[in-house]
């Protein structure tokens, strides 16, 4: 009988796991989890999204353990951890989902070249995106840089089969007692949000029935609405994988709300495939005549001020709320407070990027680089920058027009009517000592002149455009 080891990293689940599935069927099925340093304390560490991953990480050894097999966590880095524990246990195969991140490559490789020579299979299994993105190219064999034609051969790749949870595993005789799952404090992170999402399958499984019943006929209608927050919350689960790509797309039904949905699993897998195929992504713009020279703002002040929610632009500063109290923001609202930041401040995406990745549980690496780089107008998209240089007011005129959710995160503005809710420094003295909303007092004067803003704004992609064209 096989002995295999599953090796669980963003796809913390065991219904639709085809790793999982495979090990179990071959015979004796461990299964670990690498509280690697690197991971918990790297480049993007995050008390709320640790949190959240050590809630699924809970429930996934709780899952594991009605299968009859369990999780055993491993500290330290996976390269070292992982060969001694297949050692022993005598395992033979280690079976894993495909990750295409930079760090989860090099990951990868390091746990290779550490078994190599131990006779132990490393079996790679597509779970993370809804289809395995790596070979789709264009006709001259190129990756995609571009969503729509993406989109289109994406559709065309066959799905694999949606699989059920494995009914019986079992456990390797000589696998150890699993250390207890450690708490937050006990890895020298801190909780920062007031309202929290909630960890692991179960949860995610509700939220997507909530969903189906209550949404996603409407999506393509209410999914840009601002106040109603009819969106499936569904993005810390995709990320840590407690539901998957393909679970998600092969129970939507029918219709152009499903589809419309459906688009944004294909813009995940895009981003995927773009920073697989452009790992310098990652740090570097993807348009070249952006990467030097551009000049780019660092100011700490206005990064303040944009980071907690004290712009004096009321939808910039809802959504930067938001992102502090729950983790999370509404897709609206990203891209409105992203390009504020870049456009508005002509402040350095990388700053928006990182903070993001400090509060957001669903911080995706791929994702949140890319969309950064689109709302910044330097990445793979070729749309001309002033189509992503935002009016909040105007935005907040059209996706919040009775003002729910700029009230619901920047409650003194609660009082303020209708009419002046977009921009409440148009109100007299009068009328500001009327509502209890002086500006400069109990709210912020507005920190720039968009006008202004979009014109300067303007004038530095122009130039980094000449200086291209002349170099």
């Amino acid at each position: 009988m096989t002995v295999s080891v599953v090796w669980f990293r963003r796809d913390l689940r065991v219904a639709d796991h085809p790793a999982l599935t495979a090990a179990v069927e071959r015979g004796e099925a461990a299964a670990v989890f690498c509280l690697d340093d690197r991971l918990i304390h790297g480049r993007f560490a995050s008390g709320p999204r640790t949190q959240f991953m050590l809630e699924c990480l809970g429930e996934l050894r709780a899952s594991l353990e009605e299968i009859g097999t369990t999780l055993h966590l491993l500290e330290g880095r996976p390269e070292k951890q992982i060969p001694e524990f297949v050692e022993m246990i005598g395992a033979t195969e280690l079976h894993f989902s495909r990750d295409l991140t930079p760090f989860a490559r090099k990951r990868g490789e390091q746990v290779r070249d550490a078994l190599e020579g131990t006779g132990v299979e490393m079996v790679a299994h597509d779970g993370t995106d809804t289809v395995d993105v790596r070979p789709i190219a264009t006709q001259k064999g190129k990756p995609y840089t571009v969503f729509t034609p993406f989109f289109r051969n994406w559709e065309k790749v066959p799905r694999r089969e949606v699989l059920p949870v494995p009914k019986e595993a079992v456990q390797p005789a000589d696998a150890p007692k699993p250390a207890p799952i450690p708490t937050l404090a006990d890895l020298k992170l801190e909780q920062t949000l007031g309202d929290p999402p909630v960890g692991g399958e179960k949860e995610a499984h509700r939220l997507f029935e909530r969903f189906l019943s209550d949404g996603v006929d409407r999506y393509t209608e209410i999914h840009d609405a601002l106040g109603q927050d009819l969106t499936s919350r569904l993005s810390p689960h995709l990320h840590f994988g407690t539901i998957s790509p393909r679970q998600i797309e092969e129970a939507l039904p029918q219709g152009e709300g499903p589809e419309g949905f459906r688009r944004q699993l294909c813009w995940r897998d895009f981003y995927s495939h773009v920073l697989y195929h452009f790992p310098d992504n990652r740090t570097t713009e993807f348009q070249q005549r952006y990467r030097k020279g551009f000049g780019w703002s660092r100011n700490a002040k206005a990064f303040a001020a944009w980071a907690e929610g004290r712009t004096g632009f009321p939808l910039v500063d809802a959504g930067m709320r938001q992102l502090l109290r729950e983790g999370w923001m509404h897709n609206r609202a990203r891209l409105v407070v992203g390009s504020f930041l870049t456009k508005d401040l002509g402040i350095d995406w990388r700053m928006g990027e990182e903070h993001f990745m400090r509060y957001l549980v669903d911080g995706d690496e791929a994702n949140n680089n890319g969309n950064w780089q689109w709302i910044a107008s330097v990445g793979t998209d070729p749309q001309p920058a002033f189509k992503r240089i935002f009016n909040p007011a105007l935005h907040q005129e059209r996706y919040d027009p009775e003002g729910t959710y700029v009230r619901r995160f920047v409650p003194e503005l609660a009082d303020v009517p209708d009419k002046f809710l977009a921009e409440p420094a148009r109100m007299s003295v009068e009328e500001q000592e009327a509502c209890g909303c002086v500006i400069g007092r109990d709210y912020p004067e507005p920190m720039v002149d968009h006008k202004k803003a979009r014109e300067e704004a303007l004038e530095r992609y122009r130039a980094a455009k000449e200086r291209e064209s002349s170099a």
